[in-house]
């Protein structure tokens, strides 16, 4: 959960490397360094941001063509100078950037220490920077075989840069579970945690594998595995522009991507959708469909946000393809030992494609003999490589910490998934299909309407500021939404929010509700909705402030709320992906009219890549 980025080649790399820790702060913020060869190795480093680095920086020498960067979010040891990265070895031959854990570092630091080694962090990057320099000294290596056999010794994930004072002109690049990317260019090249620092530079890419290594120079790349065996490098043409690193004329990537939903929506199922609504294309699960059709059940793993999207997918899997779905969070699911195998289906989501629990819980599933689909966004990512078959949600980049078009993008694949499958299965009539499908066409649309309720959403914010609890229900579909709802007000406000289905309410959040409680409640004209005013009459009964997002014309729901966010009118098969715009817009203005971080919240960071 950490951002590396490196170059070599013959421009000055300072001010590279410095751009493209800007472009990585959103995985992680609470300390940065570089560290940079001329001659000699001088490393630059302190707590808090990039621009606390560069205010160090700023009057040291900051020659040299070779160098490396790492933007922190903690992991062992509290963000401070010493904790922050690049980590030295006691003798200072080795330098290291890394992202990941080392899980033996204890006792690997015990055993170092009685070998002479001394330590000055708390981090475990330190650790393994003297196992390197170990292995080197005592067995008279190179510093590519010796970062090898080191590695060998090393329990837990990395994605590692080194540089070794004593073999100048070169950086060593090591990948296990932690992602790293070589861009290539004419005479140089660059290393980074993702494509988004080297984008600018070259459009050309090898994405390392588990558990390889390379040697690289202005003229050359030297890839490895860990056993010494020889790798060809597969360079691949990524396709991202740099205007989408910018966040143009929003004052915050969180509004610019909430605002970018019409258009992710669109681009994801542009190209699998018949002109005239009567079929679903998607060509990235073709190979493994009578598989699929002749799944008995599907299970959907991720994290976070995924999850939640996972959860609307439940109900589609079940409603539309007829088929038994269960949703595991990723990070629990490896460890309870679950009944799994073949004739099942399992979808493994992730924004990054890198998400650590939900890749490990990928390989327990393909281990286990289940068909293993993927749902990412990121091209080339692990989740990507490791599973069977998948569709990219092509939602963009995505630099705000709090997702947002992501998760539309995910239920939108998760629609196309379900309602093709239970066309395939027999479980969907023909009529309904392309309802189904004619409804997504209207989806960008439908979200653009719900996005003209901005100022709407603004001043009920600024009501609602100064709270310190917040509680928001749904039923059905919509319940996952609430939930999402919550995540999104905790994450970027550190207002402490409760999702809960509405209905559950009365069996113990309702103990809650007084006059400083805001309720957010998912009130769409459907066929829950009068069970669903019944639950607002609950909560005002009690003097609750109820919220109610409620479909457009509903007269009604205005006797009942204190306040009404109306979305438009939608089939509730779709109706999360209006309904989430109004309670993301309201995530964002309560945190900004709050004074808080909104792109990079505290103790949070984009990519969890650890455990």
């Amino acid at each position: 959960m950490c951002g590396i980025v490196a170059y070599v080649g013959e421009r000055t790399a300072y001010p590279i490397l410095i751009k493209g820790l800007q472009r990585l702060e959103y995985r992680g913020y609470d300390s940065a360094g570089v560290a940079l060869f001329n001659g000699k190795v001088r490393v630059y480093k302190c707590k808090g941001r990039v621009k606390e680095l560069q205010t160090l920086a700023r009057d040291e020498d900051v020659s040299g063509s070779i160098g490396m960067g790492h933007t922190r979010w903690a992991t062992h040891g509290e963000p401070s100078d010493a904790n922050a990265h690049p980590h030295r070895s006691t003798r200072g031959l080795f330098h290291v950037v890394h992202n990941g854990i080392i899980e033996n570092h204890l006792h690997l630091k015990k055993e170092l220490a009685l070998r002479g080694y001394t330590f000055h962090t708390d981090t475990d990057t330190e650790v393994l920077a003297n196992l390197i320099e170990d292995v080197y000294r005592e067995q008279r290596v190179s510093a590519e075989l010796a970062t090898r056999l080191a590695l060998t010794r090393v329990v837990g994930a990395y994605g590692l840069v080194i540089l070794c004072e004593d073999e100048p002109g070169r950086l060593i690049a090591a990948r296990k579970g932690s992602p790293l990317v070589i861009g290539v260019g004419e005479r140089e090249y660059f290393l980074a945690s993702d494509a988004m620092p080297i984008i600018e530079y070259t459009d050309r890419v090898i994405y390392m594998n588990d558990e390889e290594v390379a040697v690289i120079t202005p003229d050359s790349i030297d890839l490895k595995d860990l056993y010494n065996d020889a790798k060809t490098p597969d360079i691949k043409t990524i396709r991202m522009h740099i205007d989408s690193v910018d966040k143009g004329e929003y004052p915050h990537f969180m509004l610019k991507e909430i605002h970018e939903q019409p258009h992710s929506v669109t681009d994801t199922f542009r190209g699998r959708v018949a002109a005239d609504s009567s079929k679903i294309f998607l060509g990235g699960i073709l190979d493994v469909m009578p598989l699929l059709i002749e799944a008995r059940r599907v299970i959907i793993i991720a994290c976070g946000t995924s999850w939640h999207a996972a959860l609307v997918g439940e109900h589609l899997f079940e409603q539309y393809a007829r088929l038994p779905a269960e949703v595991e969070y990723a990070s629990e699911f490896r460890y309870r030992d679950p009944i799994v195998g073949k004739g099942d289906l399992v979808i493994a989501i992730s924004q990054s494609g890198e998400t650590a629990d939900t890749l490990a819980a990928t390989r327990l599933a393909k281990d286990s003999g289940a068909t293993v689909l993927g749902i990412c966004n990121v091209a080339g990512s692990s989740i990507a490589r490791e599973t069977r078959a998948g569709v990219y949600t092509r939602a963009g980049v995505e630099i705000g910490v709090a997702s947002t078009k992501a998760f539309t993008s995910q239920i939108t694949v998760l629609a196309m998934m379900a309602f093709l499958l239970g066309s395939k299965r027999q479980a969907l009539p023909p009529d309904n299909y392309r309802a189904l499908i004619n409804e997504l066409t209207r989806v960008p649309e439908l979200i653009s309407e719900a996005l003209g309720q901005e100022e709407r959403v603004r001043e009920i914010a600024h009501l609602y500021k100064g709270v310190s609890n917040a509680l928001f229900l749904g039923r059905g579909i919509l319940f996952p939404v609430a939930l999402e709802g919550a995540l999104k007000l905790k994450e970027i406000s550190y207002i402490h929010a409760e999702g809960y289905p509405a209905a559950e309410m009365k069996h113990g959040p309702i103990a809650l509700v007084d006059d400083s409680l805001p309720v957010f409640v998912l009130a769409p004209t459907d066929r829950l909705y009068e069970k669903t005013a019944s639950n607002i009459q609950e909560v005002k009964t009690r003097g609750g402030r109820v919220i109610a997002i409620a479909t457009r014309g509903n007269t009604d729901v205005y006797r009942l709320a204190d306040h009404v966010i109306e979305i438009p009118p939608c089939r509730e098969a779709l109706s999360p992906l209006p309904a989430i715009i109004p309670l993301q817009l309201l995530a964002y203005h309560v945190a900004v009219a709050r004074g808080c971080n909104v792109d990079q919240p505290r103790n949070l960071a984009k990519s969890v890549t650890v455990e």
